[in-house]
């Protein structure tokens, strides 16, 4: 089991709930989280969203609509959720989704701070991907 604390809770039940746009699963510890598919695309763990190292993360914006159109089994350690933004290389652990659900305040915080500081809102549109990654900032 790749990537996993034998003391990671692992999910006993995963629910997409495409109305109200959140991800519910719940835990082996007994802890149920709700967690808003924004929130996962947002903090997406792919090289896309991430970077390829410290400081390399791509703010995204323009999110608070996503839809999860796909959610498919990785292995019996993740999932591999598809968007309807067209993203879809984000592979979320047990643990990840489990640190998604369990710190969502300090996240969306996080993430308001990050919006705030690059002085754009949550709402606004992602910028073209032409000049992505070429350093230009």
């Amino acid at each position: 089991m790749a990537g996993l604390d034998r003391n990671t809770p692992t999910p006993q039940d995963i629910t997409v709930h495409g109305a109200s746009r959140v991800l519910e699963v719940s835990f082996s510890d007994g802890q149920t989280y709700r967690i808003p598919f924004e929130l996962m695309r947002v903090y997406s763990p792919s090289a896309e969203v991430q970077g390829h190292g410290p400081g390399q993360a791509v703010l995204q914006t323009g999110k608070r609509e996503v839809k999860l159109v796909g959610l498919e089994p990785v292995g019996n350690y993740a999932v591999q959720p598809t968007f309807d933004d067209g993203h879809s290389s984000g592979i979320f652990s047990w643990d990840y989704l489990y640190f998604l659900g369990s710190k969502q305040a300090e996240l969306w915080a996080d993430y308001e701070a990050r919006l705030q500081a690059a002085g754009v809102g949550r709402d606004d549109p992602m910028p073209d991907k032409a000049g992505a990654g070429c350093g230009h900032h």
